[in-house]
């Protein structure tokens, strides 16, 4: 049987198909707006918003360089291409997948280590070391996209048969400690270490609410805790309540959790189902089965623009003026054709008036041809 066939209904493909294409234009447009906002404020931003930068980055060379051409082969059912382009997306699928989530683990890291250096504003983390952390995180993501091309690991077509990844079936045997290193290091470590930054630093808020400081007048140690949590997301300038419920309450820290367990609730039941493939028997589980979590692990690009737009009001507020300018903009411009007609029309009628000076009536009618 052709490993590049599709084992699914042609329904499911076309199905399949369609989600994908919904999935890459959301997460096009979603995270072009991200870029686009970032880059209207690029001179009031702070070092550590890169970051979140970087992550809309990722997540934009994910849809870009991958969804069209599964949105192809499903609409074909079968894989379009041969062994290089399934080396190709397969290495390019685990390559903005680990940038993704070892981005995400730095940004927790960064506001948590924030967070213990408030009361030292000398102890900032500056431009250049945001940079090293982001060109770290394409590093990192690239030495283990390309491990499997070297030899351990390998690249291989999904059980479905309409896109490639890891070819976790054949790695029972010879890639076994590649899987071992792969969820340890790329999965269980980035998820505890993201857990662990947030669980601390509500702690932190939690402890700064409940310590008597007198007055009705919020510590200002909560103060700097909420603008850390707003400084590594960009256009996240929420509204802070003068006396919240909860040290949970600012939707800073929503966002932030949010944004870290959505990438992480995506990718983990691909990662169960992988595992299975590995310690099991491949062929048990159902191709229909199989394509689920992969489809679920690839929306893992759209959340995060949702997330800033249902949450901030300032994200939301501006991408509403932007669209607003946009409609004026398109507006102004047909206006403008109207008039240039307009004055098109009176050239073309004017030269009547070369032989003899215009008349009172023909300047009259000139004038309201021309405000027309």
């Amino acid at each position: 049987m052709d490993a590049y066939s599709s084992t699914l209904s042609p329904a499911v493909d076309i199905g399949a198909g369609c989600y994908l294409l919904v999935v890459a234009v959301l997460s096009i447009i979603g995270n072009l707006l991200v870029l686009v906002m970032a880059f209207k404020r690029s001179a009031r931003m702070k070092p550590p918003e890169l970051l979140s930068v970087n992550l809309a980055l990722t997540d934009l060379g994910a849809a870009v360089t991958m969804y069209p051409l599964a949105v192809a082969s499903a609409w074909s059912h079968r894989w379009l291409g041969g062994d290089a382009v399934c080396v190709y997306y397969g290495l390019a699928g685990f390559f903005f997948g680990v940038a993704s989530i070892m981005n995400l683990t730095v940004l927790a890291v960064v506001r948590f280590i924030v967070s213990l250096n408030l009361q030292r504003p000398e102890e900032k983390i500056g431009w250049m070391k945001v940079k090293v952390l982001c060109a770290w995180t394409w590093l990192y993501a690239l030495v283990w996209a390309l491990l499997p091309v070297l030899g351990w690991g390998r690249y291989g077509p999904e059980p479905f048969g309409l896109s490639c990844s890891l070819a976790w079936g054949q790695m029972k045997h010879e890639g076994f400690s590649f899987v071992v290193a792969l969820f340890a290091f790329n999965l269980a470590a980035p998820a505890l270490v993201i857990a662990g930054c947030y669980f601390g630093i509500a702690f932190r808020l939690h402890c700064a609410y409940r310590k008597p400081r007198g007055g009705s007048r919020l510590p200002n140690v909560v103060r700097l805790h909420r603008r850390l949590l707003t400084v590594s997301a960009p256009l996240l300038r929420c509204r802070v309540e003068a006396h919240p419920r909860s040290p949970l309450s600012p939707p800073p820290l929503q966002i932030a959790v949010l944004v870290s367990a959505g990438f992480v609730g995506c990718w983990a039941p691909y990662g169960l189902v992988s595992l299975w493939s590995v310690l099991r028997d491949s062929g048990a589980v159902p191709p229909e089965l199989s394509l689920l979590p992969c489809m679920f692990a690839k929306s893992s690009t759209v959340y995060n623009p949702v997330i800033y737009y249902v949450f901030s009001r300032s994200f939301k507020r501006e991408v509403r003026e932007m669209r607003g300018s946009c409609l004026c903009t398109r507006s102004y411009r047909v206006s403008s054709s109207a008039h240039d007609d307009a004055v098109y029309m009176v050239k073309l009628r004017s030269p009547k008036t070369h032989a003899a000076a215009p008349s009172v009536r023909d300047t009259t009618e000139s004038n309201m041809l021309t405000l027309a």
